[in-house]
């Protein structure tokens, strides 16, 4: 048994990741919690976590924790746990900048014996590949001999109140045996649902990259059965349900695919393939599928415009829900956009109304102004997000009998949908 932590940790990034992970590590441990964006070290000293995750009282009971902007105050710490974001560029190639300054600013403030933890979503080798020769080449420390790596992938579920970060196992691994054992260790420490340690560093990074490649593969597949069912007239809703009666079926549905993995995930794993010259089939076509959804959405719309005898143009089209999931702030790869911008081009006007979201996030980052309600009439209703606080909507006071009602999430009563997905 190897001797229990008594240094300090320092998680870099305060995200929908990082901050629940600063939490959960405080309860035990000395933490700093760094952020580069002051705004958002400010809200959380106010006790205000934008993204919903954490409540006031949990961060008021946060004696441990000490939040900062500062990174001078990086060089306290032992143990460095890296939460940054891992997103892909426009040209769906991984883009490491932010998980590169994060290790070059943790370079500066190294010790002999300290340990850097990745979390951040990557290709396999990206953290012994990408990641060390920066926190070498800017610490002047030897990887191995004076400094250590270790990588637990995130698990954190945005929006899920049931499966929080104290409940999900967590893969653990580092970059000695002795490394590893200490990362598991201080894992286990915290984590209620436990810890499995794996074999290597590029057997964790593989292990998550291949979570969400399934996720999104599986969901291509209903996505393209909704394409083909939608074509002979059948409701995919009833297809599934009735295959879902045999016991090994798996019962996934279609819909937009977006958010910070199912949507990203699988394009590092690609990069990394065909980066040593295998170009993958399955999980490129499967992403190529769900990409299409969001146009497929507007134009099956469009269609049940005509259908009920509407003019297309200047038809008023209400879309309940911008985050890329329920009951969750998350707008991160949303794919709602998609679906905002085909209707746009068809010259439909356009209110989006989504409680859980920031308006002003909505704004800067896609130059959309959310609807503070619904408002008036409209011509089509459309259930994108299947957020619980829509059961409490009254349909009746922002629709008529001919509009049209199309729910994406198969969750309203059918007899009230002209449409499901």
């Amino acid at each position: 048994m190897l001797p229990e932590f008594e240094g300090k940790i320092a998680v870099i990034g305060l995200g929908y990741v990082g901050l629940p992970l600063a939490i959960a590590f405080s309860q035990k441990y000395d933490v700093l919690g760094y952020d580069i964006n002051s705004q958002r070290v400010a809200e959380l000293r106010r006790g205000d976590d934008v993204t919903k995750e954490i409540s006031t009282e949990d961060l008021a009971n946060a004696s441990k924790l000490r939040l900062s902007e500062s990174e001078h105050d990086l060089m306290e710490c032992n143990v460095f746990i890296v939460t940054v974001p891992t997103p892909v560029d426009n040209n769906k190639k991984p883009d490491l900048i932010q998980l590169l300054a994060a290790s070059s600013t943790i370079a500066k403030y190294l010790k002999n014996g300290d340990i850097v933890i990745y979390e951040s979503t990557v290709y396999p080798g990206c953290t012994e590949e990408d990641c060390v020769p920066v926190l070498a080449a800017h610490s002047g420390l030897r990887y191995n001999v004076d400094f250590f790596c270790g990588y637990s992938p995130e698990r954190i579920n945005p929006g899920d109140k049931v499966h929080t970060f104290t409940k999900i196992k967590k893969v653990t691994s580092g970059s000695t045996p002795t490394t590893a054992r200490l990362v598991d260790q201080l894992y286990n420490s915290v984590i209620e649902a436990g810890t499995y340690l794996a074999p290597s560093i590029k057997v964790a990074e593989a292990s998550k990259a291949i979570e969400n490649a399934q996720r999104d593969v599986n969901i291509s597949f209903v996505n393209e059965l909704a394409l083909i069912f939608d074509r002979m007239n059948i409701d995919t809703t009833e297809v599934l349900e009735a295959a879902a009666t045999k016991w090994n079926f798996l019962k996934y549905k279609p819909g937009l695919v977006g958010g910070h993995c199912i949507g990203v995930d699988p394009y590092y794993l690609a990069y990394k393939a065909e980066s040593l010259g295998y170009y993958p089939q399955v999980i490129l076509s499967g992403r190529r599928v769900n990409d299409t959804m969001g146009v497929f959405v507007a134009n099956k719309l469009v269609k049940l415009l005509i259908k009920k005898g509407h003019k297309v143009e200047g038809s008023r089209v209400l879309l309940l829900g911008i985050t890329f999931k329920e009951n969750c702030a998350d707008m991160r790869n949303t794919r709602v956009v998609d679906v905002y911008r085909e209707l746009s081009d068809f010259g439909l006007q356009i209110d989006i109304y989504d409680p859980w979201a920031s308006a002003e996030q909505a704004l800067s980052e896609f130059g959309i102004q959310l609807a503070a309600e619904p408002e008036g009439r409209y011509e089509a209703v459309v259930l994108v997000v299947a957020h619980d606080i829509y059961n409490q909507l009254d349909f009746n006071s922002f629709t008529n009998a001919e509009s049209v009602i199309f729910d994406l999430k198969s969750v309203l009563p059918r007899e009230m949908v002209d449409s499901r997905l």
